[in-house]
């Protein structure tokens, strides 16, 4: 015979389940970089460089950063201006199975 009994937490909210479960990761630091573009040059390039020295790179005006955690690349964003700090917009999120596509 049925009864009227709420479902048990776990039941009710899957999610939270899994949160409780994964809690412990929660506090793990990361490293977060943003790259702007990249570029190779040479030694004697390089061993040359001194203020005011300019390195062009591979990416043009406009076009979005590259955001990387733990050097893995996560979101693309645009560079935005916080309290006299950069900081990044994020406009597009690699998908997850992007994310495990370049995990190798």
């Amino acid at each position: 015979m049925p009864t009227n009994q709420e479902p048990n937490q776990a039941q009710a909210n899957p999610a939270s389940t899994e949160n409780k479960e994964l809690g412990f990761l929660l506090d793990i630091p990361l490293q977060v970089s943003v790259e702007i573009g990249r570029s190779k040059i040479l030694i004697k390039d390089l061993l040359q460089m001194q203020e005011g020295s300019i390195i062009e790179l591979d990416k043009l005006s406009g076009e979005p950063l590259d955001l990387y955690v733990n050097s893995r690349l996560i979101a693309r964003g645009e560079a935005v201006l916080v309290k006299d700090k950069y900081g990044i917009r994020l406009t597009e999120v690699v998908s997850p199975s992007e994310r495990i596509e370049n995990l190798g």
